[in-house]
């Protein structure tokens, strides 16, 4: 694998677009970012300034990026991964153009379209500060790099809660991961848990019925999955149920071998032999970017207007951070290009107010 000197991209060497300069031969995830690179060579200039800014890489970000694209608007995408949770779908029904569809194939079309079909700028790199100054925003990524745009989309989606358990991150895509798991063979004919008692935890439970040799499932409190779900699993002969226990241990050498679980207010712990554990306990906005200028709401979310405006001017939101209904990879899509739409319309509005 090679690295786009522009983007930050992982290229294969085979895939790629190639380049040479000043004897050296570089490699390109696209001919956006080589004539981009090649420009910059003779012009000694990097650009910093932006009408558009988009900030995260998942369905609701790739969609603005797609439409800014097409709206010809001077856009920038920053991200430090393509996917977001969607990545980790294994099976995503009803998307439009597809009765079924797996995350990654998915999110493999949104980056072609991204950087082949409607090519914008783009950045491989996580945003480490907002910050307001005259007619805009400062962008600081995690390169130092710094930025200004006129208008800004927040699509940061939300990260999966974790448990906090001593061993978790060390044994973290060795035997721990959070939601399904895209390589099912990892755990066949293996005993796992999953944790969690919500409709998340239990579709885990499903698509492990055939594949694991028993199932625990392990939840805090009594199951709060829709009641069709939880009938429909209980029939699973290789199913445990644990109410009201949760995870003290993660043990283990270069990979899980087992966990610890407690009744809550007892002291006896169990020994579970347990190959994968699958956490699906919840998500967390990824709003603390913005946290000290947009209004968040109790769950901090980011709280939007119907066209994805914030209280904050000019900066816009979209996805699963915001508090628009519906958690879903097709809504968050649609807010996107909504939101890509809106920043092209305020950027229109201000420009007139200029003149």
């Amino acid at each position: 694998m090679k690295k786009d000197p522009v983007c930050n991209m992982d290229v294969r060497e085979d895939d790629a677009i190639t380049a040479e300069c000043d004897g050296l031969l570089y490699y390109f995830c696209s001919e956006g970012c080589k004539e981009k690179f090649l420009k910059e060579r003779i012009c000694k200039v990097q650009k910093s300034v932006y009408d558009l800014i988009i900030i995260g890489g998942g369905p609701a970000g790739l969609t603005a990026a797609v439409y800014a694209a097409t709206l010809k608007m001077d856009a920038l995408l920053v991200t430090k991964d393509l996917g977001g949770q969607a990545i980790d779908s294994t099976k995503i029904e009803n998307y439009m153009g597809f009765d079924f569809i797996k995350g990654p194939e998915l999110i493999e079309k949104f980056q072609y379209q991204l950087i082949h079909s409607h090519y914008i700028d783009h950045l491989m790199s996580e945003v480490e500060k907002v910050g307001p100054v005259e007619n805009g925003l400062n962008i600081t990524t995690s390169k130092l790099t710094k930025y200004f745009t006129k208008s800004l989309i927040i699509a940061t989606g939300m990260t999966r809660k974790k448990l906090n358990v001593e061993g978790e991150e060390m044994f973290q895509r060795r035997g721990i991961f959070y939601g399904n798991i895209q390589d099912i063979s990892f755990v066949q004919g293996e005993d796992v848990a999953v944790v969690g008692g919500g409709n998340s935890a239990l579709q885990v439970v499903e698509n492990l019925c055939s594949v694991a040799k028993k199932i625990y499932l392990i939840s805090d409190f009594k199951l709060t999955a829709d009641p069709v779900i939880i009938e429909r699993v209980s029939r699973f002969e290789n199913l445990t149920k644990y109410e009201g226990v949760k995870i003290v241990e993660f043990s283990g050498e270069s990979a899980l071998s087992g966990i610890a679980v407690r009744k809550k207010a007892e002291e006896k712990t169990i020994k579970l032999p347990v190959k994968g554990v699958f956490i699906a306990i919840g998500l967390q906005p990824n709003s603390s970017l913005v946290a000290h200028l947009v209004k968040l709401n109790d769950r901090s979310e980011i709280v939007i207007n119907p066209d994805c405006s914030t209280s904050y001017s000019g900066i816009f939101a979209a996805g699963d951070v915001t508090n628009a209904f519906g958690k879903r990879i097709v809504i968050a899509s649609g807010e996107g290009a909504k939101a890509a739409l809106a920043a092209r319309q305020y950027i229109l509005n201000s420009a007139a107010l200029r003149r």
